[in-house]
């Protein structure tokens, strides 16, 4: 009821013209994550089944990735589903899949990625998912293949460990069957062996986990090194304009140092 009446007077819209004031010259992360986090427990403080949360937490993606782009983030990557989550209820995957589906198929006729060039990629065991899903995955990854402006990222079926442990078996059959020196293994050479070796910047400057959690939960686990960490109270249905600007805020109040 508060946050209603503090919308309904306009005070959220002063509040978010300050806080972009104060964010506009700064400089911006050039790589966002963002774990969405918090969809089911919305819905159950609405006394709604948990699919219910997903699917407002799908909106909820469309309009931050349109706040996201008008800020001219290049790449964004998005936790959309790990390997643990595969291991829900049938009833709650399920619905959970349909979510996808509707979003994926929504994705194939948007005119989005065109207007900004955003390249689509997904990250994670993709054989583990239903053969319609990947289906659309290719046809949108094939769609875009040609942008390079922009980049979305979506984990799905994804988990930190196994990517790395994927990518240690390419890089062993590759020294296995003479591509590759042993002598030539480094961090460089293992990260082309990454889900995020598209990228022209494959690590997070800022990664950003909704609901309160502190933890980074198998995401990005290479990748997230000296990432800026993020954690909002906020569940992900009900992100806002305001809590993208904070986060930005914190990122740019931070000296980073990458361990030096």
């Amino acid at each position: 009821m508060f946050r209603k009446i503090l919308t309904y007077t306009g005070i959220y819209r002063l509040y978010e013209r300050w806080l972009w004031k104060q964010i506009e010259n700064g400089p911006k992360p050039s790589h966002v994550a963002i774990i969405l986090d918090g969809n089911r427990r919305w819905a159950s403080r609405r006394g709604l089944p948990p699919w219910v949360g997903h699917r407002y937490g799908a909106k909820k993606v469309k309009e931050v990735l349109t706040w996201l782009l008008e800020l001219n983030i290049k790449t964004v990557t998005l936790y959309v589903l790990s390997t643990e989550n595969l291991k829900r209820k049938k009833e709650e995957l399920e619905n959970l899949l349909n979510v996808i589906r509707d979003n994926l198929k929504e994705a194939l006729g948007s005119e989005v990625f065109d207007k900004y060039e955003v390249k689509f990629k997904a990250l994670g065991k993709l054989d583990l998912l239903p053969a319609d899903i990947n289906e659309m995955i290719r046809k949108l990854e094939e769609k875009t293949r040609k942008y390079n402006k922009h980049f979305l990222n979506i984990a799905i079926a994804y988990g930190g460990r196994t990517e790395i442990i994927e990518a240690i078996k390419r890089l062993t059959l590759d020294v296995m069957e003479g591509r590759v020196n042993y002598s030539d293994i480094n961090e460089e050479l293992f990260e082309k062996y990454l889900f995020t070796s598209h990228l022209p910047n494959p690590s997070p400057d800022l990664i950003i986990r909704t609901s309160g959690e502190e933890r980074l939960s198998n995401f990005l686990l290479w990748q997230a090194a000296y990432s800026e960490l993020c954690f909002i109270e906020t569940y992900w249905p009900e992100f806002r304009k305001i809590d993208l600007w904070r986060a930005i805020r914190v990122f740019q109040r931070r000296k980073r140092r990458f361990g030096r």
